[in-house]
């Protein structure tokens, strides 16, 4: 008997041990469980995550390439995030989304619409539960579908590398209670005007979402010690 073509086909690996150590520690930044400058001793990483020190150490170097990290005299820390840096973040997405979001809408098919309905779906479930983890994960998949109909590969790569810096920021702003218009919904803006093909609209979106996020992290950054 003959196996069908993909019916032995892997389409998700299991993960290693590095790997769920890494998404458990990232996770943990980006929530803020570990805040900004907290040490991250080896020890003690070793028995709340029940790995070898080799594996936290490849945990460390992981997150140090993805800015979570720092190393200061006393040891690896949590990276220190001010609003210096964000507004860095804040200008480099404000370019590559907008940017992004008007090629998507030129180019935007049935297929491409109903693929980002659906992400803006996931994403707006995760907010009403809080479930923050998820909320993370759908966001992510919404701008993907942007990058990737756009044609924006590199784009997206850039954003990818700065995409734990950029959780960070977003667990700051996304559930503000006091912003003027949710993040879901400055989001399901962007949806709406490509999914009419506007890519003016599109684009204007972004930027109004990005705006909003931008005033709240200064807010944020600049009152925490």
């Amino acid at each position: 008997m003959t196996a069908e073509p993909d019916a032995l086909r892997i389409d998700a690996p299991p993960q290693t041990l590095r790997e769920i150590a890494v998404g458990r520690v990232r996770s943990a930044i980006i929530l803020g469980r570990f805040a900004s400058g907290t040490r991250l001793v080896e020890r003690t990483l070793c028995d709340q995550l029940g790995v070898s020190r080799s594996v936290v150490r490849e945990v460390i170097r992981t997150l140090e390439a993805e800015g979570l990290v720092e190393t200061a005299r006393s040891g690896p820390i949590v990276a220190r995030l001010d609003w210096a840096q964000a507004a860095q973040i804040y200008a480099i997405r404000r370019l590559l989304e907008a940017e992004a979001a008007a090629a998507c809408a030129t180019r935007a098919d049935d297929a491409v619409k109903a693929d980002l309905r659906a992400a803006l779906a996931g994403l707006q479930e995760a907010f009403t539960l809080k479930a923050f983890d998820e909320l993370h994960a759908a966001t992510a998949r919404f701008y993907k579908v942007i990058f990737r109909t756009a044609g924006h590969d590199i784009a997206w790569d850039i954003v990818q590398r700065l995409n734990g810096r950029i959780s960070r920021l977003r667990s700051l702003t996304l559930a503000t209670s006091d912003r003027r218009i949710s993040g879901p919904t400055r989001m399901a803006a962007i949806c709406d005007a490509i999914c009419a093909n506007d890519p003016e609209a599109a684009a204007q979106a972004v930027r109004d979402h990005l705006t909003d996020a931008a005033d709240i992290a200064r807010r944020l950054l600049e009152e925490t010690p």
